[in-house]
């Protein structure tokens, strides 16, 4: 990221993008196109739903959770009709319920759906999800901000239609770009969404990413960023990211156990980027996380919304290994024996 900066207008440039756009494909597993904006991940999905809602627009979403409930509200934003169906925060979606609720209304044209919820440290069912809403013929805007690259989604196999993601998970860049992945599927509701768009309009995007460029000026530095990052996935190997994941979370899982401390979630629906921990008996979360950050350097997070000082998180998705957990477990041991 320290490199001089380069024409964005230019050849390099051109290279650069072409090379992470063509590698991002692979990781997404589709055959859609990939377009990426200068943003947070949230911008992402705001574009996602400007470019397929119109105003009026019956949106069903699916929701167990804080950024369950943010896309919600950005349809909202944005005129939809959303009707949520909502699940008990650390539980998961149930897909039934989702095949009922769509049956009972078939005016619905859009299902929103978290896939990792990060506030909740819950994964849902994709692969059972997606399917279903296809079979209905509704389009599937999937929030995968902090789930690509480090949970298995093959995009087109599920039956997803958008799919966002942010530089600042598990591809282990700077916050700054979202990538927002749209099947060929979902581009006919591109066309014919009356929602206003301008920044976030896919149409503009494609039309110059085709040509090696992006519409306005991109955060360069974070394009370099996440070329490097897609060299380093792919000499590991993607299947082996996946795989490391799944065995540091396990590893993250057994240490909470072990220290006398519970899962918040139901541990058969536990996400492998984030753990969610109820707060110890007889401590504060915030004065334990206060501890842990002043006097060990390590960082963990708190709860969200409504479980704001009840739960605490513990990251482990992009650069981590089991070495980096057992910092986290010896330092975590030392402040619960201390009370």
């Amino acid at each position: 990221m320290g490199r001089q900066m380069i024409n964005h207008r230019g050849p390099e440039f051109r290279e650069i993008l072409k090379s992470v756009l063509a590698r991002m494909k692979a990781v997404y597993q589709t055959d859609g196109e990939v377009l990426i904006f200068t943003c947070s991940g949230t911008g992402g999905m705001e574009a996602a739903l400007v470019n397929t809602l119109s105003p009026g627009d019956r949106v069903l979403s699916l929701t167990n959770g804080s950024f369950g409930d943010r896309f919600a509200r950005i349809a909202e934003a944005f005129g939809g009709q959303v009707q949520k169906l909502g699940f008990e925060w650390g539980q998961p979606v149930d897909p039934q319920a989702v095949k009922k609720a769509l049956e009972d209304d078939p005016s619905i044209r859009l299902v929103l759906v978290t896939h990792n919820e990060t506030s909740t440290g819950v994964t849902n069912d994709l692969s059972a999800i997606g399917p279903m809403v296809r079979e209905h013929g509704k389009l599937l805007l999937v929030d995968a901000v902090s789930s690509l690259g480090a949970i298995d989604l093959p995009m087109d196999q599920w039956g997803c239609d958008i799919v966002v993601t942010g530089s600042q998970k598990s591809w282990m860049v700077p916050p700054g770009l979202a990538m927002v992945a749209v099947s060929s599927r979902a581009w006919k509701s591109v066309e014919e969404a009356r929602s206003p768009r301008f920044y976030w309009d896919f149409r503009s995007m494609k039309k110059f990413q085709d040509n090696g460029e992006t519409p306005f000026t991109p955060a360069i530095s974070l394009y370099f960023a996440l070329g490097v990052a897609l060299d380093s996935m792919e000499q590991e190997g993607f299947a082996n990211v996946i795989s490391r994941h799944a065995r540091v979370a396990a590893y993250t899982r057994r240490m909470v156990k072990d220290l006398g401390l519970k899962l918040f979630p139901q541990e058969a629906y536990a996400s492998n980027t984030v753990t969610a921990i109820n707060g110890p008996e007889g401590m504060e979360v915030k004065a334990l996380l206060r501890t842990l950050r002043e006097q060990h350097g390590v960082v963990l997070a708190g709860g969200q919304g409504k479980l704001d000082g009840s739960i605490f998180r513990i990251g482990h998705l992009g650069y981590v290994n089991e070495s980096d957990i057992a910092g986290v477990a010896t330092a975590l041991k030392a402040v619960l024996d201390a009370t």
